[in-house]
């Protein structure tokens, strides 16, 4: 199972917020290359990176501290926040990036997935469905919609997906654990694609419980790890150590 570092950034510098609310912001680096290089020689292969201002404002906001982070070698870098149009997807991928992930257009215009696939290719295409309460979030957390994020991935797995980042948005920052069941009934509902599940992750033995989990349902091919990583309540050379 593939960890993914995350890597939030806000005027440039690396932040997390909690459970996606803009005011409660915490600054970690203010050099984002700070922590992609910390992760990298702990082990880790994989970043995953989100565009915050892109996030909130629908446009992508951080793409030079983007490009610094793609300078650190060894490592395949995957971005959301404001992928919203096939420009900044293109302007995006030509940075190197490995997968760009689209979120709030994708619950809006399942088809407009469909295109991206095709254009491409289903590698370099994630759709990330964040959920409260197994409805889908979007507009960074903002907005909730009337769409079960169940169906909107069965939908776009009709259409070709081959990755999803799933996260449930009420344990994301919270530092209460992971939640494996709505991690389970999303990988049960979408066999054909790959779900990097997202949200909640406190100590060690959460990525332990989702990689048993894993070992059952093995389309879940990855976590990612934020503010545990932060806070130093998780190892993550241990962590990659075990992969």
């Amino acid at each position: 199972m593939t960890i993914y570092p995350a890597i939030d950034l806000r005027n440039g510098r690396c932040v997390r917020l909690f459970q996606g609310k803009a005011d409660q912001e915490t600054v970690y680096f203010e050099n984002p290359t700070d922590p992609a290089r910390s992760w990298k020689d702990a082990g880790a292969t994989h970043l995953h990176v989100v565009d915050l201002d892109g996030a909130f404002a629908g446009s992508s906001a951080n793409l030079d501290a983007v490009n610094a982070i793609l300078k650190v070698e060894g490592l395949k870098v995957q971005l959301g926040g404001g992928m919203r149009s096939g420009e900044a997807i293109t302007k995006a991928l030509s940075l190197g990036l490995a997968r760009v992930i689209i979120g709030t257009r994708a619950c809006n215009e399942p088809d407009w997935i469909g295109s991206l696939l095709e254009r491409f290719g289903p590698e370099k295409i994630v759709v990330g469905i964040d959920a409260k309460d197994g409805m889908v979030a979007t507009k960074g957390w903002v907005e909730t919609t009337r769409t079960e994020a169940i169906d909107l991935a069965k939908n776009l797995q009709g259409m070709g997906l081959k990755w999803i980042i799933h996260t449930d948005v009420a344990t994301d920052g919270a530092m209460k654990g992971p939640n494996l069941d709505a991690q389970k009934r999303m990988a049960d509902a979408v066999p054909d694609c790959q779900v990097i599940a997202s949200g909640g992750v406190t100590k060690e033995s959460d990525v332990e419980d989702l990689r048993h989990l894993s070992s059952r349902h093995p389309n879940i091919e990855g976590v990612i790890i934020g503010k545990a990583l932060y806070e130093g309540t998780v190892d993550l050379k241990n962590l990659c150590r075990d992969e």
